[in-house]
């Protein structure tokens, strides 16, 4: 049995994730982790050896194989080069990074040192998203006409109360980055890059809890499809979460994924197409391993596990992780940010 040890930066809710698929997987051995916070503030098993930071415990154990980067957004770049110049394959939460040369920065150091790159973005194993992929790979519907996504999302004082890092601008980097980035990834896999950009960006209830925009209307043109396409969205909504969802105009027909999470089929009106049964979101995996909300993590990790023994090819790399951070920094700049200090 093949044993990859691994550190994991950052002990929140997601970093907690980590560890968990790694406890799970017979092949991986969680070896240290790190966090600014105390080992009783984190709440981590005491047979874990902890360090107050990335520096330390990669001093500790040069043994390490992958580290996990699960740390608020703005230390992601600094942290995964670290890790990599130190000998280790990193895997990274979204989003990669906040600009496009850090982005580029960790890519260069990557191949330099011959170190994989994992970026999470697990909303691509969602029954719905493959579905999509392949029916547009196919040419099912013909010519793209328009691609309209709506994001539509809570935020309000209950979240950014608990965690004081989201809504600073050098940590968070923006609701792009932070909420919606894995629907932009979700665009790009399956419709390719996007120009000719236009957008526009308003703060309407968020003065007191975030340094920039909460809502925004974007548009521009696809450049594989000539299509119209549209990303609006907002963490305005009411009460709770409405939906996030994609609407496909096309030649032979009209899709529309929808749910909280771009999760369910809600319509298929295609020409001489059958819509097919698909298996249920976020479902155990053939294992059993990952259950619920965890489930498409712990296809990621499967995959880290398949590349790095030599069985399988990376799902999701460094370029592909750049190529998001590079859309959102374009889609940023072809508006005016509502920017401020709080």
């Amino acid at each position: 049995m093949v044993h990859l040890k691994f550190g994991v930066v950052g002990a929140g809710h997601i970093g907690k994730r980590h560890m968990e698929m790694i406890r799970r997987n017979p092949a991986f051995h969680l070896t240290a982790f790190a966090d600014i916070r105390s080992r009783s503030e984190c709440s981590v098993d005491e047979t874990v050896p902890h360090y107050d930071s990335i520096e330390r415990m990669l001093d500790a154990h040069k043994e390490l194989d992958v580290v996990c980067i699960c740390t608020p957004n703005g230390f992601h770049a600094e942290q995964a080069i670290l890790a990599i110049k130190s000998g280790c394959h990193v895997v990274i939460e979204k989003p990669m990074a906040l600009n496009r040369q850090d982005g580029e920065d960790i890519l260069h150091t990557a191949l330099s040192r011959g170190k994989q790159v994992f970026c999470v973005m697990q909303n691509r194993y969602s029954p719905p998203s493959i579905w999509l992929k392949d029916l547009i790979s196919s040419g099912a519907l013909g010519k793209i006409h328009m691609v309209q996504v709506q994001c539509f999302w809570n935020r309000d004082d209950r979240y950014y109360g608990k965690i004081p890092w989201k809504g600073k601008l050098d940590l968070d980097g923006g609701t792009l980055f932070t909420q919606f980035s894995h629907f932009i990834d979700l665009m790009y896999w399956v419709f390719g890059d996007i120009h000719r950009i236009q957008s526009r960006f308003v703060d309407f209830n968020h003065e007191k809890t975030t340094e920039f925009e909460d809502s925004g209307l974007v548009s521009f043109e696809f450049v594989k499809h000539n299509a119209l396409g549209t990303f609006n969205f907002s963490t305005s909504v009411a009460h709770k979460n409405f939906e996030s969802s994609v609407t496909i105009i096309a030649e032979k027909g009209t899709i529309k994924v929808g749910g909280q999470y771009m999760n369910e089929v809600e319509y298929c009106d295609v020409l001489d197409y059958t819509m097919p049964e698909l298996p249920p979101s976020n479902p155990a995996n053939d294992y059993g391993h990952y259950k619920g909300s965890a489930a498409n993590h712990g296809y990621i990790f499967e995959n880290i596990e398949a590349t790095l023994i030599g069985d399988g090819q990376i799902t999701t790399n460094a370029l592909e992780g750049l190529k998001v951070v590079d859309i959102i920094e374009r889609m940023y700049a072809a508006g005016e940010r509502p920017l401020k200090k709080r």
